[in-house]
């Protein structure tokens, strides 16, 4: 079990260190001052945390318990993320729902004030520039939270458009939330201990939703979503209140929350057959390959409207070349970059996430594959170091999602 342990925390490491490569260069070689720390950092190395370099910061990777116990107690209790390390904007004005739409895959005009959807920012050929989940707190404030790696490449996007709009007479601002910091509350106790520290009745909050309430005594934006597939909060808190409420959450749990680092996170997601932008997802997949055409709105299938329209809605409509779909697999755990043959041995594609999973005690991966070896039950080769082993296309997420929904 200890080289077990040890071969997931290096899987999750690398993984980790490859998105990070591919979404900010060499930065990932930093040194520690060039690192950027959130107002947390010092509560982590006091708990234990394992600091390591992500996307310019310096971040906790796991803390005393091993990535596989606390993968685990997420499933069981909960876990408490800094997620501080992801930028939260906000943009206002009456244009801004039209511009916006412009940029991004989601029918944002559709949603109802107050609820939210994963959505993709898509550049001119169709490709994924990021993903995100768009909130509409109003018809005309929609505040977004996008990958850390990929903050400063979608600001300069969004900043670009922006110019181009208001020059037109569009009428957008925005407002980059730097005074915030970003928690992530997620697991079957996240609900009943987050009620302790507020007076609003989270049982009437679904997936997806938003508001802005008071939790122990500071100002929050609380979104009922997360990146684990349990049910769960992102907490964006002032940043001078975040120490405290991080502190009033772990107490209120008496232990069974624990604070989590980007190991367990990271198999999480993969559990519940989430995308991990710069390995699942990049500038040259669509979303429509990334198995993402649910977050395209029905309308926006109808009228288009946002980059890179034509090439989605022809491949929603002829369907697209290759597939992203999960896999089972023997032998050591797939990792990135994996070769994935068919049974003649012909390349089908190749895996972009992958490793054991702790909830399941087996192999799990994601990758593409061409059109036509994708359905369920399919048998592949997955070869690794050179040697090639017996996988299965199996449908996603591997471990049952648990939202809170109506």
């Amino acid at each position: 079990m200890r080289g077990g342990l040890w071969q997931l925390g290096q899987s999750i490491t690398r993984r980790l260190a490859q998105a990070d490569k591919k979404t900010i260069g060499r930065r990932c070689f930093a040194s520690d001052a060039d690192l950027k720390k959130t107002v947390l950092y010092d509560f982590h190395v006091v708990n234990g945390g394992k600091m390591v370099p992500f996307a310019g910061w310096s971040m906790p990777i796991q803390y005393k318990d091993s990535i596989m116990d606390s993968t685990v107690n997420c499933r069981e209790n909960g876990s408490l993320f800094d997620v501080s390390h992801m930028c939260g904007l906000s943009l206002k004005g009456k244009d801004t729902i039209p511009f916006l739409e412009k940029l991004v895959i989601a029918d944002v005009a559709g949603l109802a004030p107050g609820t939210g959807s994963l959505t993709v920012f898509t550049n001119e050929k169709g490709g994924a520039i990021d993903d995100s989940v768009v909130t509409k707190v109003t018809n005309d404030h929609i505040y977004l939270v996008v990958n850390a790696g990929c903050r400063d490449k979608d600001l300069a996007h969004i900043e670009e458009h922006m110019k181009s709009f208001k020059s037109k007479g569009g009428d957008v601002s925005w407002h980059i939330h730097d005074e915030r910091s970003l928690l992530a509350l997620q697991g079957p106790l996240a609900a009943p201990v987050l009620q302790y520290l507020t007076k609003d009745d989270l049982s009437k909050m679904y997936f997806g939703e938003f508001r802005v309430l008071d939790i122990n005594g500071a100002p929050c934006f609380l979104t009922r979503t997360g990146y684990t597939g349990e049910d769960g909060f992102e907490i964006s808190v002032p940043s001078e209140n975040a120490l405290d409420l991080a502190k009033a959450l772990l107490e209120k749990s008496e232990g069974k929350i624990r604070l989590t680092g980007l190991g367990a996170r990271d198999s999480l997601r993969l559990e519940a057959g989430l995308c991990l932008y710069g390995n699942d997802m990049e500038q040259h997949i669509t979303p429509v390959e990334a198995g993402l055409t649910w977050a395209i709105g029905k309308r926006r299938r109808a009228e288009g409207g946002f980059l890179g329209a034509e090439v989605i809605l022809k491949q929603i409509e002829e369907g697209p070349k290759i597939r992203r779909v999960g896999f089972f697999s023997s032998g050591p755990p797939p990792r990135s970059h994996s070769e994935i043959q068919d049974s003649n041995g012909q390349n089908i594609g190749e895996i972009t996430s992958g490793g054991f999973s702790p909830c399941l005690k087996k192999n799990i991966a994601m990758g593409y594959v061409k059109t036509g070896n994708h359905k369920a039950g399919t048998n592949v080769k997955i070869v690794i170091r050179g040697k090639s082993y017996d996988g299965v296309v199996t449908k996603m997420p591997f471990v049952p999602t648990k939202y809170y929904k109506q």
